[in-house]
């Protein structure tokens, strides 16, 4: 085993500054050392890394033969329509199809699903206790 005492997430995508401006925009992650990195409230940094390749975007929900999603972040919210108008705003989609009534499943301006939850509607959500 070993002993990990921070970790980086990289996300790949087409255009990596303009994924780090959007999810810096939507939940107030700063920016890491480097413009196509964001710290998160806890200290792990995200980044956004353009493909040497064609980037084909995950297709929601998952279709058989088509691009999966390979991770997708979820975001705990106060309000959930007013986080919901803000990441439209920022240039997120709401995903045609809906699962839960708890949470809200979007796409960023490159296709990857992610999620805005309200931990009073779901109780083992998070940090709720």
């Amino acid at each position: 085993m070993i002993k990990a005492t921070g970790f980086s997430i990289n996300v790949d995508c087409r255009d990596p500054l303009k994924l780090c401006e959007f999810y810096k925009r939507l939940a107030g992650w700063t920016q890491a050392h480097d413009e196509y990195g964001l710290f998160t409230d806890t200290g792990t940094v995200v980044y956004f890394m353009g493909c040497d390749f064609d980037y084909i975007p995950p297709v929601w929900p998952e279709e058989p033969g088509k691009q999966q999603k390979q991770m997708h972040f979820d975001f705990e919210v106060d309000d959930l329509p007013a986080a919901v108008e803000h990441a439209i705003s920022l240039g997120a989609t709401k995903a045609e199809v809906q699962y839960g009534d708890y949470y809200v499943t979007m796409l960023d301006p490159e296709g990857h699903p992610f999620c805005l939850v309200d931990p009073k509607l779901h109780p083992f959500f998070l940090n709720n206790n």
